[in-house]
């Protein structure tokens, strides 16, 4: 098997993983990431404002907006890394690319944590994104200019042992889920 089928099967059977789990999530689901979050007030932070069926860090972002900048991700176009638009939980919103919304009249941030969406993680540290290399050309721009904590956030059952990795992929620093913190 070609490592993008590889690749491709592993999405189909995450994203089924994280449908469920998506289905039945805690109304508290980003309590550990909010936990996580309290012991960097005030550093410059990005989440991400989810779409389909991603786990909600918008609890844990607006709680830290109280203390600091958060932004939320825009994609520019393909092959570029994210640029970062200061959020509040009270800001206006539209529609950008790929269903994500984002503030109409950006205001740049450049952030020093990441919470990173995924479709699946291993507990060592490995990602599987959507497949377009935004977070990994991202997080790799960030950390040549300054240490850039990347926090991937997800559902337990998003975790596999079998992740097919690739040179270019960024690892995370942390990974928290609904039911914890897993230290890679």
């Amino acid at each position: 098997m070609t490592e993008e089928r590889r690749k491709a099967a592993a999405r189909k059977a995450a994203f089924q993983r994280r449908k469920a789990a998506f289905a039945a999530a805690p109304p508290a689901a980003a309590g550990h990431l909010s936990a996580v979050l309290a012991g960097y007030r005030g550093v410059p932070l990005a989440g991400y404002l989810p779409i389909r069926s991603e786990i909600d860090p918008i609890p844990a972002m607006a709680e830290a907006s109280a203390h600091g900048p958060v932004g939320v991700p825009v994609i520019r176009s393909a092959g570029q890394p994210l640029k970062f638009a200061l959020w509040s939980p009270e800001c206006a919103l539209v529609p950008g690319a790929f269903g994500a919304m984002v503030p109409p009249a950006p205001e740049w941030m450049t952030p020093e944590i990441l919470i990173v969406p995924l479709v699946a993680f291993s507990r060592g540290g490995g990602r599987l994104g959507y497949g377009g290399g935004f977070y990994d050309r991202t997080l790799e721009t960030l950390r040549a200019a300054r240490p850039t904590l990347a926090i991937g956030f997800a559902f337990a059952a998003q975790e596999t042992d079998d992740l097919p990795l690739e040179p270019t992929d960024q690892p995370l620093d942390l990974i928290v889920t609904e039911e914890g913190v897993l230290t890679p």
